[in-house]
């Protein structure tokens, strides 16, 4: 039945993330909505849901090494495995706003953790834990981010509706099918990554994977399969703007709102080894920052070079368990 499970929710996955992203776009232009901005909200916090599903159940489960390592790993496999894949399969453009704002606030997010869970170097605590009073530090920098983000929306929609103003859209009849169409491919996502990640941990944890490195790689992994597969989709569609903006807005989800809430649920105990990963994620984060102010893309060469980090990064995590 875990087999079954595992085959359906990847069927799912990719299903769904085709629906959602031609019904997000859609949508996009629609409502007069930058393509960048869909993927950094609908996209990245629908395809963002497995992680906080995953993240959640597990802190309730008294599981926070498989918590923390979920969303760790994650980003690191969002920016070197899904960026990285998909700049090899199509080269991403990237906009001048994710540069000059979007990715150094994924850094700044990431930088914010890391203060947050070092409690023995900053503070001389006796361990290392993310508190209910992180988790709403966390949750206000998500809040600062998404006032930045409608705000940027409202502002474009508005430059938009100025300089078409007396034209007519047909996009408008099409609304309704389209919004079912968006929540149906989420629903699939959801649904499908969930049935990826409960099967595929119960298949590691039965091969005798400690929680750490079932967090940080199988989990992480089954969860980030939305991403890889919406991004695939949204670059093959020529939506390179949506997937960059996808895998942006996932990894700021990821940190800011699922540690943020599982947090406030549940104080999570720090493991210290995690910190060599949180480190790399910081690396990783400022490498897409510098590969993506080169020419204003990510090309095939750059995104091998982030995919043989991460297979050099999961050859370590493996042997340091």
């Amino acid at each position: 039945m875990v087999y079954f499970l595992l085959v359906a929710g990847f069927l799912l996955l990719i299903k769904g993330a085709d629906w959602f992203v031609t019904g997000a776009s859609e949508i996009a232009k629609l409502l007069r909505v930058s393509p960048v901005l869909v993927g950094l909200t609908i996209v990245a916090f629908g395809t963002g849901s497995p992680e906080a599903t995953v993240s959640i159940i597990a802190a309730l489960e008294g599981n926070p090494g498989v918590t923390i390592g979920n969303v760790v790993g994650s980003n690191i496999i969002n920016i070197a495995g899904v960026v990285g894949l998909t700049a090899i399969i199509f080269p991403l453009a990237v906009e001048n706003q994710t540069v000059r704002k979007e990715i150094p606030f994924t850094l700044l997010a990431s930088l914010a953790f890391m203060a947050l869970i070092w409690d023995v170097g900053m503070d001389s605590e006796s361990s290392n834990l993310l508190s209910r009073g992180d988790g709403i530090v966390l949750l206000l920098f998500f809040a600062i981010f998404m006032y930045y983000v409608f705000g940027v929306a409202m502002t474009h929609r508005e430059e938009d509706i100025i300089s078409n103003e007396g034209k007519v859209s047909d996009a408008k009849a099409g609304g309704g099918k389209n919004s079912v169409v968006t929540l149906l491919g989420l629903a699939g996502i959801i649904l499908g990554g969930y049935w990826v990640v409960e099967s595929s941990t119960e298949i590691a944890i039965r091969f005798g994977m400690s929680e750490t490195l079932v967090g940080l790689t199988v989990v992480s992994l089954g969860s980030s399969l939305p991403e890889f597969v919406t991004s695939i989709t949204a670059a093959v569609k020529k939506h390179s703007d949506i997937a960059l903006g996808n895998i942006v807005g996932s990894c700021i989800f990821n940190i800011l709102f699922v540690l943020g809430i599982t947090s406030l649920i549940i104080p999570l105990q720090i493991e210290t080894k995690i910190f060599v990963d949180v480190v790399f994620m910081i690396i990783l984060t400022i490498v897409l920052l510098v590969f993506s102010r080169t020419d204003w893309k990510i090309g095939k060469g750059e995104g091998s070079i982030l995919v043989i980090s991460y297979l050099i990064y999961l050859a370590y995590i493996i042997y340091r368990n």
